[in-house]
């Protein structure tokens, strides 16, 4: 369980890039296996993924307590579903970067500079698949989106960022009556991917 010790504008947070440039330094963990951003436990994650060159970006709303090698049950069913749908890899990212196991512990209101950095580590993300390529993003947040008005709005501007990158979206398993993704959890473990409206989705809520 993950608490977050307060607004999240109260605690000292890293730049993505400057997260990025110490990553792997910490030790305790295969630097060439995973990506993990900042690559120590603390208040909020921007990254934690295998590295490839065509890895499945799945999107949830907020991480938890996952680690490299200490995976929770819903990262070990996106590694599954990744895996039995072709992909070299798979990337863990989040819709808004404070750990909270708890949902209803996010912050209140949007702390601008922890999304802007958080869109700064999913630029990177997509820039980073290989040339050629474009990059599968799986839309898996569930309902959770419903627990703050300001998530929405990081969502559409994760879709402009993909646009920049020719991104298409995925979700995987029944999406819910008001057309929301299923979440990673309580999926069959040989699950396919299929295509996302993201833009008509979004339009709904």
């Amino acid at each position: 369980m993950h608490i977050p010790s307060g607004d999240s504008r109260t605690i000292e947070i890293l730049d993505f890039q400057d997260a990025l440039r110490l990553s792997g330094q910490s030790g305790g963990y295969d630097s060439e296996k995973w990506l993990y951003v900042p690559d120590f436990y603390t208040e909020y994650r921007y990254i934690l993924g295998t590295r490839g060159v065509n890895p499945l970006i799945c999107i949830g709303i907020n991480p938890s307590t996952a680690a490299p090698d200490d995976l929770d049950n819903t990262l070990k069913s996106v590694a599954r579903i990744a895996a039995g749908n072709g992909y070299d890899s798979w990337i863990m990212f989040n819709v808004y970067a404070q750990r909270a196991t708890r949902p209803d512990d996010m912050d209140r209101e949007l702390n601008e500079r922890l999304h802007r950095e958080n869109m700064r580590a999913f630029e990177y993300i997509l820039s980073h698949v290989a040339e050629g390529v474009s990059p599968a993003i799986w839309a898996a947040w569930g309902t959770i989106i419903e627990k703050r008005p300001y998530l929405p709005r990081c969502v559409q501007d994760m879709v402009e960022l993909g646009q920049k990158y020719g991104a298409h979206w995925l979700c995987a398993g029944k999406c819910s009556n008001k057309g929301h993704p299923h979440h990673p959890l309580y999926l069959r473990k040989d699950e396919k991917t299929a295509e996302f409206d993201i833009e008509g989705y979004l339009k709904s809520l």
